[in-house]
């Protein structure tokens, strides 16, 4: 079994309203996807998602006629080309989902069959006013999630707070409040500097007051001395990682003790295989690994099965701030959305590799270009 072409195309979905992701200066008003295609030569497809897959031409030959199933290969060459290039992640993931296809398994089962489920946390995007932030808390607990990501980066910290307060006084403990400072990492355009260690502890201090099951990115993702710091100085868990890029880095974040919760996400960073023998190193260090998720509903199946398969979490992160984010939205290019059930939950099926359908239609309509490999 070999790969006999490989397919690139990009589309574009206009949002109108625009959606105002808190970590974005600019609102959004059209949501861009890339997908990929590997075809076998068996007349088997894998379909994977994420980055943009910009330059791939110079490298196409180095997968195209090569064995389908050699993941430990392929994955060796994209991290080559992640520091040579980009970010190719998107073509590792369908190969997993071909690979699953070809041996008819669901990816969490070939990735050891530790679980099928996990419970979602409702990711919100948007910097809502405290009073509006209460009212979603309050809708998303109606909905059965089990917990809520709160956004930091209002025009004060005296708004964010106030926010976290109204969402805390809403629901009460009925659900556990994550909060994430977005300071890991910035737009191309944000030229916003990035907290210092002593604005970070200030925030946590403050925050410690709502009982918060973890704080997400409080400083710059390179920032190993602070992190380290930081932990030790405030009893909130501190989470962190996701677009941290090579395997160096997780290791190094890992033993120096930077984080409690590690969060990479397959479709940016090492991908389904690279990302496997992290989980399993996290957890051996009694940390938590759950995988960043706000791409599009096929990167959330790939980090889905990545976790459920291996190591399992409490709670995966579900990318959901309706009206504006929806999983309609966010799962465009799919014949049916990811959807949470009444309690929370995620569940994965038995249907091969990621186990999710192509919108053909959807993506026609919204097809802006694209590239094909053979």
């Amino acid at each position: 079994m070999s790969i006999r072409r490989i397919e690139i195309s990009h589309h574009r979905l206009p949002l109108e309203p625009a959606f105002p992701a808190a970590w974005d200066p600019r609102p959004r008003r059209d949501f861009p996807v890339t997908i990929v295609r590997v075809h076998d030569d068996s007349g088997a497809v894998g379909i994977g998602s994420g980055d943009t897959m910009a330059g791939f031409e110079d490298y196409q030959h180095l997968f195209i006629g090569t064995d389908s199933l050699d993941l430990e290969r392929h994955g060796a060459v994209l991290d080559n080309l992640c520091f040579h290039a980009g970010r190719y992640w998107p073509l590792e993931v369908a190969l997993w989902d071909l690979a699953g296809k070809l041996q008819r398994q669901p990816l969490w089962r070939l990735l050891g069959g530790a679980g099928n489920q996990i419970r979602a946390y409702a990711s919100s995007g948007v910097h809502h006013p405290p009073a509006a932030m209460a009212v979603l808390a309050e809708g998303m607990l109606a909905r059965g999630f089990p917990a809520l990501k709160i956004r930091l980066g209002r025009e004060s910290l005296a708004e964010d707070l106030a926010a976290v307060a109204a969402v805390r006084e809403a629901v009460g403990d009925k659900l556990a409040l994550m909060v994430d400072c977005n300071q890991g990492w910035r737009m191309p355009w944000d030229t916003t500097l990035c907290w210092d260690l002593e604005q970070a502890l200030a925030v946590a201090r403050k925050l410690e007051l709502f009982d918060i099951y973890w704080l997400e990115e409080p400083l710059h993702r390179g920032d190993y001395d602070g992190m380290t710091a930081l932990r030790r100085r405030t009893g909130i868990p501190i989470a962190g990682g996701e677009m941290t890029r090579e395997a160096h880095e997780f290791r190094e974040l890992l033993a120096r003790d930077c984080l409690d919760i590690f969060q990479p996400d397959a479709v940016c960073s090492l991908g389904i295989g690279g990302l496997t023998w992290f989980a399993r190193a996290v957890v051996e260090a009694e940390k938590r690994f759950t995988p960043h998720t706000w791409g599009n509903g096929i990167g959330l199946m790939a980090n889905l099965h990545l976790t459920a398969g291996t190591v399992g979490a409490p709670f995966i992160e579900y990318p959901y701030d309706p009206p504006l984010w929806t999983a309609d939205r966010r799962d465009f290019m799919l014949r049916e959305p990811i959807l949470a059930d009444a309690e929370g939950w995620l569940r994965l099926g038995e249907q091969p590799g990621l186990g999710v359908e192509l919108d053909e239609a959807r993506l026609a309509a919204t097809l802006t270009g694209g590239s094909s490999y053979e």
